[in-house]
């Protein structure tokens, strides 16, 4: 279904707004250099910024700049189940949107019943497909791997794939033995991408991609032939760009990266996102060297 190496898509912003002449050049960019699928509005689109006009323009544009040559997959999550589904309904109505990616409500801290509750209510009132993001890291709950069992069980064709970022990789085997091979999983933490692959992974949901789109792509099909050598290569070396891009609060230090390389890419950011520190731009410009982006 979805595979490979699929990045987060940043939102390019231009004197506080959308710059959508960026994003558009950035969705070729991507596309041109293997990227398989392209996730707007995720947590590095800065989406818990982006006013409801504005996220379904970032979402709209991906859809059209892309035209079809890779899926899309919205972001559409939110910690209010009815803002969730207005979401997941915009895309339904401007189609071209492969499927929902719709985390974990965060702040509210709901129950594992109130989380089925909210995943079927969206399950059971749209027709596109539903990939869940599982990030208790950044939402405080934790979507257990009962609950993402009950969940694609329960929502068949529906409920059909999960981006895990939870960092517990022995997840990945219970949900493919209660689930099998037709429930996609992806990763979505950059740094155990390669590991994720030999426990039935799929692909990752990808920062890193944002800055690396065609070493991402070319990790990403080395691990799913099987190529462990080329893979664990590659990994290292993006592995140096992999903690840079976190050095501070994200995705500061992935626009500041992008504005390194594209002199169309500002590195601006959203409150309470602030400008990457001086260290971190340190790290982000050492990594790239390293992975030989520069010069």
């Amino acid at each position: 279904m979805f595979s490979g190496s699929i990045p987060a898509l940043v939102t390019p912003f231009r004197d506080e707004a959308f710059d959508e002449a960026a994003f558009r050049r950035f969705v070729d960019w991507q596309i041109d250099n293997g990227s398989s699928a392209l996730v707007p509005c995720g947590t590095t689109g800065e989406s818990a910024t982006l006013d409801r006009g504005e996220h379904h323009r970032v979402i709209e544009v991906c859809v059209e700049q892309a035209a079809g040559r890779v899926p899309v997959i919205a972001g559409c999550g939110s910690n209010d189940t009815a803002v969730a589904l207005d979401h997941l309904r915009f895309c339904e109505q401007i189609g071209g949107v492969a499927a929902g990616l719709c985390v974990a409500p965060y702040y509210n801290r709901p129950s594992q019943a109130g989380l089925i509750a909210h995943f079927s209510h969206l399950a059971e009132r749209t027709s596109l497909p539903i990939m869940l993001y599982n990030v208790p890291g950044r939402t405080v709950t934790d979507i257990l791997p009962e609950t993402v069992i009950e969940l694609a069980r329960r929502h068949p064709g529906r409920i059909v794939s999960l981006k895990d970022a939870s960092g517990d990789l022995s997840r990945v085997v219970t949900h493919r033995m209660a689930l099998g091979d037709g429930f996609n999983q992806l990763s979505g933490d950059d740094p155990l991408a390669l590991a994720g692959y030999a426990l039935g992974q799929v692909g990752c949901i990808s920062v890193t991609a944002n800055v690396a789109p065609k070493l991402c792509a070319e990790f990403h099909a080395a691990a799913a032939a099987g190529d462990i050598e080329t893979a664990r290569a590659l990994n290292e070396r993006l592995f140096p760009l992999h903690k840079a891009l976190f050095a501070d609060a994200s995705p500061a230090p992935t626009k500041y990266a992008l504005s390194k390389l594209h002199d169309w890419i500002e590195p601006d950011t959203r409150l309470p996102i602030a400008p990457c520190s001086e260290a971190a731009r340190k790290a982000v410009d050492e990594a790239l060297d390293f992975a030989g982006l520069t010069g």
